[in-house]
């Protein structure tokens, strides 16, 4: 869409050219032909300037001049969401199973749909569980080590494996390469479990 002229229904033969709308800044002549927000709490009315002062203008232009950085952060917050509140996932805000008054699940729709995903959920969990389980086991047996192992007792075990399978003390061989490959990754699932 084009620019709108104002000067065509203003303009009288003979009398001297006037801007239609004047430039808002002081002493300025020109036509105000482009808008600028007066301020950050008034987004919708404008200054109207001709195009240098317009740009002078936005070229000072700060949104968050005046605010201290703690209501800086939060309206940043707040346009992420578009000044929409949001709330985490799986809280009561996004659960239909029975804690909102306002509908009414006669069939029991919500309900099974939310049973089923909460079943879904604590299989998958245990999968997990199961998976990790069985990675802590597998490098026990790896590591040649029972039960629950301390700290300690991985580091001296591994040290232990490290000088036995190390390529360089079996004159390069390829097996021991691989072997220690697989005792290292024993002991970073060992320590990880062990939390160090």
């Amino acid at each position: 869409m084009g620019k709108v002229h104002y000067r065509s229904q203003l303009h009288i033969p003979g009398e001297p050219d006037v801007p239609a709308r004047p430039c808002d800044m002081a002493g300025c002549g020109r036509e105000g032909e482009y808008r600028a927000p007066r301020g950050r709490n008034d987004l919708r009315s404008y200054y109207w300037f001709c195009l240098d002062h317009v740009r002078e203008y936005n070229a000072s232009w700060n949104y968050y001049a005046g605010m201290s950085e703690s209501e800086v952060e939060a309206a940043i917050r707040s346009d992420t969401t578009w000044q929409r509140p949001s709330w985490p996932l799986g809280s009561w805000h996004t659960s239909f199973r029975g804690r909102n008054p306002h509908i009414e699940d006669a069939f029991g729709v919500y309900r099974e749909q939310a049973d089923a995903a909460r079943a879904k959920a604590r299989q998958e969990w245990q999968k997990k569980q199961t998976a990790a389980q069985t990675e802590h086991d597998k490098a026990l047996a790896v590591m040649q080590l029972t039960g629950e192992a301390t700290t300690a007792a991985i580091k001296t075990r591994y040290k232990e494996l490290v000088k036995r399978h190390h390529p360089d003390a079996n004159g390069g061989d390829r097996a021991s390469e691989e072997r220690l490959k697989v005792i290292n990754q024993a002991y970073s699932t060992l320590m990880r479990s062990n939390g160090a």
